[in-house]
């Protein structure tokens, strides 16, 4: 498939789910206005339970991390630059809240390149000092990974190699923020301001005190 249009395919999505949760953002100039309208409304059909093995070899699913906020981003581990800088971008909005706020929300990365990202690899990724305190990376079988990706409206492929073995894979890049009982509450992409990620992390804990 020619290039230009594999970035299209990528891009599509996180291009549609921001123009729609923007628009819905401006009816109102309210949040919680727009938060309650996706979630009664089901416009916003993003996540859904899964399976999927963490950075110590423990199975997980959704469940796991049941009553804490999840700020979810789909990336892996030999991405050169978009995934690490999302990444930081995550630890940097963190890091503007209280140990309580934190303590509150579980940062996750899935990777979208089972092939490679063995728990172990994971495990020695999510360990950065530049990433999220507490980072959980999530990996699978090709299918569990193709599984959970669906229900995230995330597109993924693998780029042509050159020969070495070596690859890249192509993924839309943005940042989903689930609540507790694992819906949809907001997204991202991974360009946002730490400091606009952070309050809206604040709002949503406020509006949400559990």
């Amino acid at each position: 498939m020619p290039r230009p249009m594999l970035w299209l395919l990528i891009a599509a999505p996180t291009v549609v789910l921001v123009l729609v949760f923007s628009v819905l953002l401006s009816r109102g100039g309210e949040r919680q206005e727009r938060r309650a309208e996706v979630r009664t409304s089901g416009e916003a059909l993003v996540g859904g339970p899964f399976e999927l093995i963490d950075q110590t070899g423990a199975t997980v699913t959704q469940e796991t991390y049941a009553g804490k906020a999840m700020l979810i981003y789909f990336g892996y581990t030999y991405c050169p630059d978009v995934c690490p800088f999302s990444l930081q971008v995550m630890a940097a909005a963190m890091d503007q809240l209280e140990a309580d706020e934190r303590a509150r929300i579980q940062p996750i990365l899935i990777t979208v390149d089972a092939e490679r990202d063995t728990y172990q690899q994971m495990a020695s990724y999510v360990s950065s000092p530049a990433f999220p305190d507490g980072l959980v990376g999530l990996t699978g079988t090709e299918e569990q990974i193709a599984a959970v990706a669906r229900a995230y409206r995330v597109v993924y492929q693998r780029a042509e190699d050159d020969g070495s073995g070596d690859y890249l894979m192509d993924h839309s890049s943005i940042i989903y923020l689930m609540d507790g009982d694992g819906a949809f509450v907001d997204v991202f992409t991974s360009g946002v301001d730490p400091r606009d990620l952070a309050l809206r992390l604040q709002d949503f804990l406020e509006e949400n005190p559990g």
